[in-house]
C-alpha cells in the first residue's frame, strides 16, 4: 500500500472525484459559480471519506461548462427556438469505484440538488436539472502516470474507519 505524504494530501495527487455541471451560457455567474466549487464539492466529499476532512478537498474537481442557446436542447427543440427559456443544468459527478450503495449515491444526488438550489436562489431544484453519478471501475482511473486504485489512498488518513472498512469489503485487491 502507497503511503502519501502532506505533498499528496494537499492536492499533487489524491484525485477522487470529478463533478462537471454543465449549463446554458450565463445562467451561472461568477458568485454562483465560487459558492457551488465549495458546495459541491462537500456536497460529495463528506459521503466519499466519511467526514468533512479538509485535506480531501484537494482531491474534488468541479468543472462549469457553459453552452450557448443554440447547443442545448430539451423536448427536442434548442434552447434558441423556445418561446420560453428552460432552465437546463446537468451534474455529472465521476467518482472512483468503491463502497457506493444505492442510498449513498442518493444522498450525494439529493445534496448536490440542494445544493444548486441554493446557489440559484430557488426554494427547490428544478425538475429540468438532473444528476448522473458515474463510478469510474477499478483500474479505469488514472493519475500520477498511471493506473490509480481508491484502496492506494485508504492510509491518506481522510477517510473514516467505518468508509475503509466498507470500501475494502467493497473492493477486492487487484491481482
Amino acid at each position: 500500500m502507497l503511503k502519501y505524504d502532506d505533498r499528496h494530501i494537499h492536492g499533487l495527487g489524491a484525485e477522487l472525484t470529478i463533478i462537471t455541471v454543465t449549463a446554458p451560457a450565463g445562467r451561472l455567474g461568477l458568485p454562483q459559480r465560487r459558492l457551488l466549487a465549495e458546495s459541491l464539492t462537500d456536497a460529495v466529499l463528506v459521503p466519499e471519506v466519511g467526514q468533512p476532512a479538509p485535506a480531501a478537498r484537494m482531491g474534488f474537481q468541479v468543472h462549469f461548462h457553459d453552452l450557448p442557446a443554440d447547443r442545448m436542447a430539451i423536448g427536442g427543440r434548442l434552447l434558441a427556438d423556445q418561446d420560453t427559456p428552460r432552465d437546463i443544468i446537468t451534474v455529472n459527478i465521476a467518482v472512483m469505484s468503491a463502497a457506493w450503495p444505492a442510498e449513498v449515491r442518493a444522498e450525494v444526488i439529493r445534496n448536490v440538488l440542494a445544493r444548486l438550489a441554493e446557489a440559484c436562489g430557488m426554494p427547490a431544484p428544478s425538475p429540468t436539472w438532473w444528476v448522473n453519478f458515474e463510478i469510474i471501475d477499478e483500474g479505469s482511473w488514472g493519475s500520477r502516470g498511471g493506473v490509480l486504485s481508491i484502496l492506494q489512498l485508504l492510509d491518506s488518513g481522510v477517510f473514516t474507519p467505518a468508509r475503509i472498512a466498507a470500501i475494502r469489503a467493497a473492493i477486492q485487491p487487484p491481482a
